[in-house]
Formats: structure tokens, C-alpha cells, sequence
């Protein structure tokens, strides 16, 4: 028995996938190693593995998780993976593979991630050979739900949210006083996953022309800052997986157009797609 995780920086999506080929699907917080260290990721997968699970049995994990940038990142969820699942040979990965996987197979091509944060590459069909750094949600994340969230977090602070947006705002997410929200950003933990959670404001009011503006402005970032800096960028279709990608592909579709590319598959998850492709190794 395997098991196949793509763990974004919210939520981790698992499949338990045995040998006669059957698939159980089940889901954790998630797991960015950026802001989150082995003890948490172990006492978390405790409560939220379900009781099912013959953890005994599990004999290979593949998990590709957001923020996984260096070989010390993975270590801090592969000693978690070890500490639950004693038999099992833990792969730790960025989850930026799993979506070039996912979406392209064995085939070469472009792929990214547009969900609490960005990523994207050039994929050859078997490893990324080009990527433009993302910087995380600090410096870039352009076109993410933390980006989006942030400019809304921020324009709500001010007093610009415009169209009674404001005071919907306000109704929605009870933020408290301005000291409670730095509080929240800049001493609390995932940050990243706090601005993120705004992002859905933004397509429960998609109606409203400021929110459809940003979102405009937003993927229009991400390709000006990261996919035109790609080699022959125009030669690729753009595929993407993640939910922000997904809830706006109409807009994110009219963006890729306008700067030549055709778009070919724009998925919200990368797990069913990428359970396939391990089946089929």
C-alpha cells in the first residue's frame, strides 16, 4: 500500500492507493515546512489521519508539499512521515512537481500553482528544468490567494473597499481593531494562510467591478513578474492547478490569451491526476 499526498500550504490532499489498485481519499491541514517544524506536522497528522488507515501496512509515501525548497525542508516532513508510518520509505518533493505531473503527464511542457501561493516551471516530462522564483508571500506570490487577500486585507484597513464592500467586509470576517490584525500577521502563526483565507471575498462578489479589477490586476502581475521571463514562453499551453487558478479561470484564461498562450488544462487539485501517474509507473 501507498500513500500520495499533495500538501499545499491549507490543506494536504491524500489518497490511499493499495495494490488491487483501490483509492481512498481523505484530507489534512497542511503542511508548509516554512512555517510549520516536524513536532507540529506529527501531532497534527495524529488527530486528522483517519482512524482507518492501517498505518502498519503503509509501505511508500510520495508527498509533494508546498514550501519543500531544499533537502532540510524535506527532511522536516519526511521525519514526521517516518515518526507515523515505522515501514514506509518517505518521498518528500516540491509540490511544484506534482502539478507539472499532474497536469502534463510525461509530456513536456508549462505548468504552475495559483492557490494560497504561485509557483511555475518548465517541465521536460520527467523533472523542472526552469523556474522563476515566486519569493513566497512577502516579496511575490503575484496572482495567489495570499496576494489577493492582502490587497484586499489592506484596501479594507484604509476605508477603500468600495460598493458597501466595507462594511460586507466587516460583517464576513469580525477582523477586530487594527492591533488584532498586525497581531495576527506578524506574531501569529501561518500568515500566509491568514491573507489567503480573503481571497474568497473576492469570487463571493465577483459581481462587483472592483473584485473582478483585482483579480484582472492580479494575474496580469503574475505574468508580467514571473511566466514572461520564461524562455519561449509562448510555445507552451498554460496549464495550472489550484483553486484560485480554477474559481477565476475565466479571467486567468483572457490574461494568458492576451500575452499568446493558448490554455490547455486548469485544474482545482492535482490528486486524482496524480494518483495516475503513479499508477502507471
Amino acid at each position: 500500500m501507498i500513500l500520495i499526498a499533495d500538501g499545499g500550504s491549507t490543506k494536504t490532499n491524500w489518497c490511499q492507493l493499495d495494490d488491487a489498485h483501490n483509492r481512498v481519499y481523505f484530507n489534512t491541514e497542511g503542511y508548509n515546512p516554512d512555517f510549520v517544524d516536524t513536532t507540529a506536522i506529527v501531532a497534527s497528522l495524529n488527530q486528522h489521519l483517519p482512524d482507518t488507515l492501517p498505518r502498519g501496512e503503509v509501505t511508500e509515501i510520495f508527498f509533494y508539499g508546498a514550501g519543500v525548497s531544499s533537502e532540510q525542508k524535506a527532511e522536516v516532513i519526511a521525519a514526521a512521515l517516518r515518526q507515523l508510518f515505522p515501514q514506509a520509505k518517505a518521498n518528500v518533493t516540491e509540490d511544484l512537481l506534482a502539478a507539472a505531473r499532474a497536469l502534463l503527464g510525461r509530456k513536456p511542457g508549462f505548468a504552475a500553482i495559483l492557490g494560497t501561493g504561485t509557483n511555475s516551471c518548465i517541465y521536460d516530462g520527467e523533472k523542472i528544468t526552469h523556474n522563476v522564483d515566486s519569493l513566497g508571500y512577502f516579496l511575490g506570490d503575484e496572482g495567489s490567494g495570499s496576494f489577493f487577500g492582502k490587497r484586499l486585507l489592506r484596501d479594507y484597513m484604509r476605508g477603500l473597499l468600495p460598493d458597501g464592500l466595507q462594511e460586507s467586509f466587516r460583517e464576513t470576517y469580525n477582523l477586530g481593531s487594527r492591533n488584532d490584525i498586525l497581531d495576527r500577521l506578524y506574531n501569529q502563526p501561518l500568515p500566509n494562510r491568514f491573507l489567503a483565507s480573503f481571497s474568497k471575498f473576492a469570487y463571493d462578489h465577483n459581481n462587483v467591478s472592483y473584485c473582478r479589477e483585482i483579480v484582472l490586476e492580479g494575474f496580469e502581475t503574475f505574468f508580467q513578474n514571473l511566466v514572461l521571463h520564461y524562455p519561449r514562453y509562448q510555445d507552451y499551453t498554460f496549464n495550472c492547478i489550484g483553486s484560485v487558478g480554477y474559481n477565476f479561470r475565466d479571467v486567468l484564461t483572457h490574461v494568458a490569451r492576451k500575452h499568446g498562450m493558448e490554455v490547455g488544462k486548469i485544474s482545482r487539485s492535482p490528486i486524482d491526476d496524480l494518483v495516475s501517474y503513479h499508477e502507471e509507473k
